[in-house]
């Protein structure tokens, strides 16, 4: 038997797991990742501790296992896509605190940008709309704040890169290393595709892009494929040097995790946000309804046979589980996240309830930054659990958004093909809320054996880099379904309630 070890690090936590080349974890280990809010809609972290408690994961988890390094055949990473480290080269040290997808610092720069024109430019380049939740504008904010970060830019002595980036980086060795030229500064197709500087057709940075946002080309790291050989993990860290062979963000991970290889299949992660991507083959999808188009995992196992890029069709919420985060810290209404679902189930509806999440702006379709959550539908009957239970159901709310916005991008002919939603991340193993969501979309929503689908697709991934896997055929056999959640109600009970969510959406809009 042979083992992959993936890393797995998030907006919340970072994660280690490892699996054996069946797919069956083994071996778990996790450690939550503090917050940072320094102003209203800002969201930072700790890059340096990322990095520490990765590596603390990966040990605890194949100490977990009974497993050496030396067992290990390879690693795959997967992160929270767009969160911009910028780190000197010659120390290893941050230049600043990482910043987060979630963070909004960005928006001026991009009403400077759209101002001048650049919104469709972006879009046909990157696929992208012109948003700070992209990495651009973060990484331009960086430069233009910190004092002399522009000089040492332009003479090579800093490097940027998304969080893949960063850990592959200090895993070959770091600082160290880069004085003898061996730490390695590359990342994957799928999160240069996050970051608003990356031709997705060409697959490689864009130079006008780069010269609109004032960027040098030196900062930039080098592009690879999903599944190949990014370095080797230092003997020193992990007690063996072990190869890593796949890395990708999280939701292009999750899609692969989730065995979507194949034009028209879905899969929405529930996390700290909600992802769902639609795999549309070689087609380079133009949205029409406020989603985008992304890089999928790239490998050379691809099923195309000349290995042409392959993408996907996506819509991003941005407060999905933390939305129930925000009911345990916010207001205290249940003493673990777990407790959500025992709370919301004691009551049969939200009595009327809605509540808009809009706490970091809304995502797709509506792309609103300057928007702010709300609950309307308030009585002096309503309860913490009315509330609770409308939490979970703007999960729902917002995903069904997403995919209805997919099919009205979609040709005539096709529009109406959809068979099923595949689901994974933490908030799925929530019965209720995936009931709900099969209601209000009146198709079968799946849950794998495996909802941990964002490191199975790393270790898929690091298994095809690395030769254990032949082909994405072999992998999707090893996919298996845990749980169909049928619709139960109407479409008329589902047009009803997606009224009165968009009517709360047009509300908190207006009050913004």
């Amino acid at each position: 038997m042979r083992y992959l070890l993936a890393f797995d690090q998030g907006t919340s936590s970072s994660r280690s797991l490892v699996l054996n080349g069946h797919g069956t974890i083994l071996a778990t280990a996790q450690q939550e990742l503090p917050q940072m809010y320094p102003q209203p809609g800002w969201v930072e972290h700790d890059a340096l501790r990322i990095w520490r408690d990765q590596l603390a994961t990966a040990r605890s988890a194949l100490a977990q296992a009974g497993l050496r390094a030396d067992q290990i055949h390879a690693v795959g990473i997967t992160n929270q896509r767009e969160t911009t480290v910028l780190w000197n080269r010659r120390t290893g040290q941050p230049l600043h605190h990482a910043i987060v997808w979630q963070d909004r610092r960005g928006a001026a720069a991009c009403d400077e940008l759209r101002a001048q024109g650049w919104a469709e430019p972006i879009r046909a380049s990157t696929g992208l709309v012109l948003d700070s939740y992209f990495s651009a504008t973060k990484l331009k904010w960086l430069l233009d704040t910190i004092p002399g970060a522009r000089a040492q830019a332009a003479a090579g002595e800093l490097a940027f890169g998304t969080i893949d980036c960063w850990l592959i980086w200090q895993l070959t060795g770091g600082a160290e290393a880069h004085t003898r030229g061996q730490a390695r500064h590359v990342t994957d197709v799928s999160n240069a595709a996050r970051t608003m500087l990356f031709n997705i057709h060409t697959n490689q940075w864009d130079d006008a892009l780069l010269a609109a946002l004032d960027i040098p080309r030196a900062l930039l790291p080098t592009v690879q494929s999903s599944a190949s050989w990014f370095g080797d993990a230092t003997a020193g860290l992990l007690g063996a040097a072990i190869p890593i062979t796949g890395a990708a963000g999280d939701q292009q991970s999750a899609l692969f995790g989730q065995a979507c290889f194949t034009p028209g299949m879905v899969k929405n992660t529930y996390g700290t946000g909600c992802f769902m991507l639609m795999h549309t083959g070689t087609t380079c999808p133009v949205s029409q309804h406020g989603l985008i188009a992304t890089s999928t995992a790239q490998t050379s196992a691809s099923n195309n046979a000349d290995n042409r890029p392959t993408f996907a069709l996506e819509g991003s919420v941005f407060m999905g589980g933390a939305v129930v985060q925000w009911l345990r810290d916010g207001l205290h209404a249940i003493p673990d996240s777990g407790a959500v679902q025992a709370l919301a189930a004691s009551v049969p509806d939200t009595d009327g309830v809605v509540l808009v999440p809009a706490f970091t702006g809304l995502g797709a379709p509506y792309w609103r930054a300057d928007a702010r959550a709300s609950i309307t539908g308030l009585t002096r009957g309503s309860t913490l659990a009315h509330i609770a239970r409308a939490a979970l159901e703007s999960i729902a709310f917002q995903s069904a958004d997403l995919l209805q916005a997919m099919q009205r991008d979609l040709p005539n002919e096709n529009a109406n093909t959809l068979t099923e939603l595949r689901v994974d991340g933490g908030a799925c193993a929530n019965d209720l809320l995936m009931q709900f969501q099969a209601d209000l979309l009146g198709i079968p929503v799946v849950r794998p054996h495996c909802i941990e689908t964002t490191a199975l697709g790393a270790a898929w991934l690091a298994g095809l880099g690395s030769g254990l896997y032949a082909s994405t055929d072999e992998v999707a056999g090893l996919w298996r379904a845990e749980r169909r959640f049928l619709p139960e109600r109407t479409p008329a009970w589902a047009e009803e309630r997606m009224a009165r969510w968009h009517h709360a959406v047009q509300q908190t809009l207006l009050g913004t």
